[in-house]
């Protein structure tokens, strides 16, 4: 049998005739795959959404560098997922049951989503977009139904304090992240183009829904059960982050109107909540910042690489966008302060989880190739 983390135990014979020293043989890749966690997709995500931002802060050098990364992390993903499903179908199966691991997996649709739109705004690659598109569309029909009935029929649930947290809302980012691309590929879609608006506009709407009925019960697991500093993971983010993307993608909607007979309808009702959105992702900042203040400030725990922190990252490059878009739309030119800011915010927070990334791959590298 294979040791722990999928790595073997090989012998060497030294040339010089001594004794045999077993080493242990680079199987990284593969450890990596048994152990990789679903929400790793986030790092497509959280840098997709960064490289849109700095492509429109016109930080252009910033957003070329940050598409080779997602040029490589995308399909690497890809291939540790498919080696995963291959070697270890029985991890894929315990995680998507798993109250708090399963909604990780959304992180595939959003990244797919995320990453068309920076193909698409910062490369100019519509086909490329719009094949990321019908990707993102299929794998979020398949895991929204597998995994939320998977929840539903299991026999042995965790309590709402062990189950639930902010990384439930990736599904809301998932959701969103369709009804933004789909918006933003419509007029590449001449004699679907309606039809294509119709459905980013539902996407949109079930998206806002979804987020209602989920952070609610986040909230509540908030204010009425113990909170420890274990408790508040990196992904509680995406609190703010899901509606930071709902804002954006309701102003590719609104943007989308004047063409659109049913969007033109609904025009107040788009801006609107569109503004809501944003209303209440920026109330959430604040709050976040008190809680990770809390976390690490005063009671002391220990900040280190963890995947789950793209999950933050990503909902600051989301708000840089969605609030540069709301000031567009709206004419709102005191609005553009904030996307300045946040911009930074979020190249300073990608590059510090990046080199935590990059330590920890070369940590786990070496480790491995270790002699036993």
């Amino acid at each position: 049998m294979a040791p722990a983390g999928g790595l073997q135990a090989v012998a060497f014979l030294p040339k010089d005739g001594g004794t045999i020293r077993p080493v242990r043989r680079a199987g990284w890749l593969t450890a990596g795959a048994e152990t990789l966690h679903p929400a790793y997709f986030a790092m497509v995500m959280a840098t997709g959404i960064v490289s849109v931002a700095a492509h429109l802060m016109e930080i252009h050098w910033a957003a070329l560098a940050l598409c080779v990364v997602n040029a490589l992390a995308y399909p690497f993903l890809w291939a540790l997922t498919i080696i995963r499903l291959v070697r270890y179908p029985e991890r894929i199966l315990a995680d998507a049951t798993d109250h708090q691991r399963g909604v990780g997996f959304f992180t595939a649709v959003a990244a797919t989503s995320v990453l068309g739109v920076q193909v698409l705004i910062v490369l100019g690659m519509s086909g490329v977009a719009r094949v990321l598109w019908v990707l993102s569309l299929v794998l979020w029909a398949f895991l929204t139904y597998a995994i939320f009935a998977a929840f539903t029929v299991k026999e042995d649930k965790p309590t709402l304090a062990e189950g639930i947290n902010g990384g439930w809302l990736v599904a809301v980012v998932a959701t969103e992240s369709i009804a933004n691309l789909g918006a933003l590929l419509a007029p590449f879609s001449r004699s679907r183009s309606e039809a294509l608006l119709f459905t980013s506009l539902v996407f949109w709407l079930f998206g806002g829904m979804l987020y209602i009925w989920m952070i609610s019960l986040i909230f509540y697991r908030y204010t009425f059960f113990r909170f420890l500093p274990s408790d508040l993971m990196p992904p509680y983010w995406i609190n703010m982050g899901a509606m930071a993307i709902s804002t954006l993608a309701g102003t590719t909607l609104v943007a989308s109107a004047p063409g659109s007979p049913v969007l033109s309808r609904m025009l107040p009702f788009l801006l609107g909540f569109t503004t809501l959105f944003w209303a209440t992702a920026t109330w959430w900042i604040p709050m976040l910042v008190i809680l990770a203040l809390w976390r690490h400030v005063y009671r002391r725990y220990e900040i280190r690489y963890d995947p789950l922190y793209w999950g933050a990252v990503f909902p600051l490059g989301m708000y840089t966008v969605a609030t540069l878009r709301l000031a567009q739309t709206l004419d709102l030119p005191p609005l553009l302060g904030l996307p300045r800011v946040f911009i930074v915010v979020a190249l300073v927070a990608w590059t510090a989880v990046f080199a935590g990334f990059l330590g920890n791959a070369w940590r786990t590298y070496r480790r491995n190739d270790e002699p036993v």
